[in-house]
C-alpha cells in the first residue's frame, strides 16, 4: 500500500512539474515576424515635441522601430526647427518617445566634434574639437573629449552616438573625411587608438559608440551623400586595421557601414548592400559578431540606384542588422511602412529567411541588454 501512495505521489509529482513547465513556456510570448522587422529600422523624423512628431509615435506604435535618429537642421527646409532646440527640450522629446515605445529605442545622433555635431553651443553644448585636432594631442584628450561628449548626450536621454570615425585620413582633401577634419590621423593604428579612447569616454556614461564607415571611407574623392564613390584604386587594407583593432572588444559599440563602390572586394554591390562585405569580410573574416547599421538608405550613393524598398531588402540580406534612414535629405512620412512592408514580404517570398531575420533581433536585443536598456524578468526557481 505504501508503494502504491509514493508512486501516486511521484504520478502527480510529475504532472505538476509538466504543468508548470508548460505555464513557463506560455509565459514567454513568441516574438512576431512584425516585431522583429520594426526593431531593425532606425528613423528620422521631424518635430521637437509630441504634436509636431505625431508621424514617428505612429510608426513606435504600429511598426514598433527599435531606433531613431536626431537632427538639428531639416535639409528640405533650412529655416525649420528639426529635432533640437535645446537640452531641456531634447530630454523632453527624448522621454516622450521612449514612454510610447514597449521596448526601449535606441536614440541616436551624430556628435562627432568639430564641424560635424549636432548640439551646439546655442543648445548648451560647448562643442569639442574635431577629430584632426584631437590627434595631434595626447590621446587623453580624445578621452576627455568622449567623456564631456557621453556626459552631455546621457543628459538629453541619448544612448548611441555615431562616432568616433575610423576612416584613415588618406586623401586630406577628401570632401567627406579629411577636408572637414574627421579623421584622427593618416596612421591606422593611431586612429584605433584615439577612437578606442573617444569610446570610453562616452562608456564612461553609458552611451554605445558608432564605428564608421567601414570598410574605410578615408580615400574617396568624392561625397556619397551626392553619389556613389568610387574607392576601388584609392582603398587598401591598411583602412581595416582601425575596424579590426577594435572589433567586438569593449566599450559597447555597433559598426555602421558606409557608401562606397569597391570592385576588389564586391563589383556589383555598394559595401552597404553587399554580402561580400558585411557577411564574408566582416563577419565571417573578421568574426564579427556584433550590430552591424547601415549608413542613411536615403543618401545619393543609394537612392540613385536602388527604390529605399530594394536597398532595405539588399541590406538586409548583405547581412545588415539595423536599416538606418534619416528622413531628412529626402521626408516621405510612411517611409517606415515601406521599409518595413518591404523587408516582410521579402521573408514571405523567400528572399530573406526568418533566420536571418531573427539574427538581427537577437543582435539588436543583446546590445540593448548589454547597454542596460533592456532589463528582461529572472525567473526564480
Amino acid at each position: 500500500m505504501q508503494k502504491i501512495l509514493a508512486y501516486c505521489v511521484l504520478v502527480v509529482l510529475l504532472v505538476l512539474q509538466s504543468f508548470a513547465a508548460q505555464a513557463e513556456e506560455a509565459a514567454v510570448p513568441e516574438v512576431s515576424l512584425k516585431t522583429m522587422v520594426g526593431q531593425m529600422v532606425m528613423a528620422g523624423f521631424r518635430g521637437e515635441g509630441a504634436t509636431s512628431a505625431h508621424v514617428l509615435l505612429r510608426d513606435i506604435k504600429q511598426h514598433k522601430i527599435g531606433g531613431v535618429i536626431l537632427f538639428e537642421k531639416d535639409a528640405l527646409r533650412p529655416q525649420a526647427v528639426r529635432n533640437i532646440v535645446s537640452k531641456e527640450q531634447v530630454h523632453d522629446l527624448v522621454t516622450i518617445l521612449q514612454d510610447c515605445s514597449e521596448t526601449p529605442l535606441l536614440v541616436a545622433i551624430d556628435q562627432e566634434g568639430g564641424k560635424v555635431c549636432r548640439f551646439k553651443p546655442v543648445h548648451g553644448f560647448a562643442g569639442t574639437p574635431s577629430a584632426q585636432k584631437l590627434g595631434k594631442n595626447p590621446v587623453s584628450e580624445a578621452f576627455s573629449a568622449g567623456e564631456q561628449t557621453g556626459a552631455f548626450l546621457h543628459q538629453v536621454g541619448i544612448n548611441l552616438n555615431f562616432a568616433p570615425v575610423l576612416d584613415v585620413n588618406i586623401n586630406p582633401e577628401s570632401p567627406v573625411i579629411g577636408a572637414v577634419e574627421r579623421s584622427f590621423s593618416d596612421d591606422p593604428a593611431k586612429v584605433a587608438m584615439y577612437g578606442h579612447a573617444f569610446a570610453q569616454g562616452m562608456a564612461r556614461h553609458g552611451v554605445i559608440a558608432g564605428y564608421k564607415h567601414f570598410p574605410g571611407h578615408g580615400s574617396a574623392l568624392t561625397d556619397s551623400h551626392k553619389g556613389l564613390p568610387d574607392v576601388t584604386e584609392t582603398w587598401s587594407t591598411r583602412e581595416l586595421v582601425p575596424f579590426i583593432e577594435l572589433l567586438d572588444k569593449e566599450p559597447a559599440h555597433v559598426i555602421m557601414v558606409g557608401h562606397l563602390y569597391n570592385r576588389s572586394l564586391d563589383t556589383d554591390c555598394p559595401t552597404s548592400l553587399s554580402y561580400a562585405v558585411v557577411t564574408e569580410l566582416l563577419r565571417t573574416q573578421l568574426k564579427y559578431n556584433g550590430v552591424v547599421v547601415t549608413d542613411d538608405l536615403q543618401m545619393d550613393a543609394i537612392m540613385n540606384e536602388y527604390s529605399i524598398e530594394e536597398a532595405a531588402v539588399k541590406a538586409v540580406q548583405a547581412g545588415c542588422d539595423i536599416l538606418l534612414v534619416g528622413n531628412n535629405m529626402e521626408y516621405d512620412p510612411d517611409v517606415v511602412c515601406k521599409i518595413v512592408t518591404a523587408v516582410t514580404w521579402a521573408v514571405h517570398n523567400g528572399d530573406v529567411t526568418l533566420e536571418r531575420i531573427e539574427e538581427s533581433y537577437n543582435r539588436i536585443k543583446q546590445l540593448k541588454r548589454n547597454a542596460g536598456l533592456l532589463v528582461e524578468n529572472v525567473v526564480m526557481h
